[in-house]
């Protein structure tokens, strides 16, 4: 019997308490780098979800033979392998969405969110454990991609999802889906859950 927090615990914490961008600041490059439409964001979070999902669930399978001084290489090859086949089925499926992300798929391998979890669960925890909080993170990850390309989308082209939402008077703030674009969002979301977050904890505190 493993310690540490349940398989539920472990996936309600990765939504939001332990949410890999607004909480871990993990996982940046490709927030900052594929929100400027959803569908983008949408597509790096399903490669995410498949890449974390089995790495967590193999690595914890194995966990019993890890050395320590080789457990970061054994997880990097993990997530490499995964992180290829994900990148050969959007090219052989979708190509030109694979032309759109660019290296950003290939990079998953460094993605902190990723590593990190395999080093913080799956190393440690029954596969069951690994598997909830994968999908906990990934789902976690997935709304904060979508949050900051919903904003960034909807005022930058007045679109979402490629249809447009907004009349055509609407004046397409380009500064949106342009790289400071991607920053202010992320700021003025993250302060947003800051503040929820802190309400929430002095409204507990408050009651009797």
């Amino acid at each position: 019997m493993s310690d540490g927090p349940t398989p539920l615990e472990r996936f309600i914490n990765g939504i939001l308490p332990e949410n890999p961008v607004y909480r871990q600041l993990l996982g940046l490059c490709p927030t900052l780098a594929v929100t400027n439409s959803m569908k983008a964001a949408l597509t790096m979070s399903g490669a995410v979800l498949f890449v974390l999902f089995c790495a967590n669930v193999l690595v914890s399978l194995i966990r019993s033979l890890l050395k320590p001084h080789l457990r970061i290489l054994v997880f990097t090859l993990t997530i490499a392998t995964f992180v290829t086949i994900a990148d050969k089925f959007i090219a052989a499926f979708m190509w030109p969405m694979s032309k759109e992300l660019g290296p950003y798929i290939p990079l998953i391998i460094v993605n902190c969110a990723i590593i990190s979890r395999c080093e913080i669960c799956a190393s440690k925890q029954n596969t069951r454990t690994a598997a909830m909080d994968a999908v906990g993170q990934a789902l976690g990850f997935t709304l904060a991609l979508a949050s900051i390309a919903t904003v960034r989308e909807i005022l930058g082209n007045g679109s979402w999802l490629g249809f447009s939402v907004l009349p055509d008077a609407w004046p397409n703030w380009v500064l949106m889906v342009l790289p400071p674009g991607a920053f202010l969002t992320l700021g003025f979301l993250m302060a947003a859950v800051n503040w929820l977050t802190m309400s929430q904890k002095t409204k507990s505190a408050n009651e009797p």
